[in-house]
């Protein structure tokens, strides 16, 4: 089917007045060929604005024209959005439904036809975090054992640094990013039993740091062949610079091939399995909080999912990879 015949086929299926129908046509074109947004998402926004147009033609009684489209109240809006609700559409898709319609709208005002405020006062509907799913204790453990990628072609110090890093993801729970920002001078070797790390706001806190940790990060060290200063970097990339977090999220997709482990074991993963396994062998809420760094209790309870009236063990009897040491 050519450009043309398409054009007028969704022509024909477009409800609306014929100058809305022409406008809708035209911010379209304009989505692929200006802003360049893939086909599916092109026609994901044309179903979105063509199920808002349909249900506008019932609240108002006539098709919408392009004046009545911007005369719109943000009530009529949100009456789109409540139908959708009913329809048991779900907060992310209605989150790209009303997308669709504000760039539809600001098209429309580019267009000169006036100013259509209603769609910017509506709220983007909130939309549920979504945590990875933990993995189980053995799949952590694994991911953190260079021996299970001693087969690929990969260096030894390579894959000793990644091994580090994902052990301080799983056993001390850090976020990426804190872990690659460990500096030299942190790193927790020769029997150190704690780090101090800095997490989100610039927000410092102090971590355990168990055996099993100790014990990957001197193995790093010991292989690592470039000379590391004390202000610089803990962990670096193949020719010595800081390392990327992608090379971290890639070692973990292929581990995940070794482990036949499903995709939403990543490395975020593992330090929601740290809150998780803890909570689960007696972990308190308030001490995973500040083992985790989260300003509030809400949003550890958001990662565990439970209540906070269990009471804290120790934390090197509480851990599996303290466990499997002690």
């Amino acid at each position: 089917m050519s450009s043309d015949e398409s054009k007028n086929a969704l022509d024909l299926v477009l409800p609306g007045a014929s100058d809305t129908r022409q406008e809708v046509m035209t911010w379209l074109a304009s989505l692929a060929k200006e802003r360049r947004l893939s086909p599916k998402t092109v026609e994901a926004y044309a179903r979105d604005l063509r199920q808002f147009l349909t249900f506008l033609t019932g609240h108002l009684g006539e098709a919408p024209s392009v004046r009545a489209i911007l005369g719109l109240k943000p009530l009529d809006i949100r009456s789109f959005l409540a139908a959708r609700r009913m329809e048991t559409v779900g907060s992310r898709s209605l989150m790209r439904q009303l997308a669709a319609l504000r760039s539809f709208a600001r098209h429309l005002e580019r267009e000169g036809h006036g100013t259509a405020s209603a769609f910017a006062a509506i709220r983007t509907p909130k939309v549920d975090k979504n945590l990875p799913r933990p993995l189980s204790a053995a799949s952590a453990v694994a991911v953190t054992d260079t021996e299970l990628r001693s087969g690929e072609n990969r260096k030894a110090w390579v894959l000793a640094r990644d091994a580090a890093v994902l052990a301080l993801l799983y056993g001390a729970g850090l976020r990426i990013s804190e872990a690659l920002g460990l500096q030299r001078r942190d790193a927790p070797i020769h029997g150190t039993d704690s780090i101090t790390v800095t997490g989100k706001g610039g927000k410092m806190r102090s971590v355990p740091v168990i055996p099993a940790i100790q014990e990957a990060v001197e193995e790093y060290l010991h292989l690592c062949p470039y000379v590391l200063p004390p202000e610089g970097p803990l962990f670096v990339g193949a020719r010595g610079g800081p390392l990327s977090p992608r090379i971290i999220q890639l070692a973990v997709e292929e581990l995940r091939g070794a482990l036949g482990l499903p995709d939403s074991a990543t490395p975020h993963a593992l330090r929601h399995s740290f809150a998780t396994h803890l909570l689960a062998r007696g972990g308190d809420l308030r001490g995973i909080q500040e083992l985790l760094g989260h300003a509030s209790l809400s949003t550890t309870q958001l990662y565990t999912k439970v209540d906070a009236a269990r009471l804290m063990d120790a934390f090197d009897s509480a851990h599996p990879r303290a466990r499997a040491k002690g």
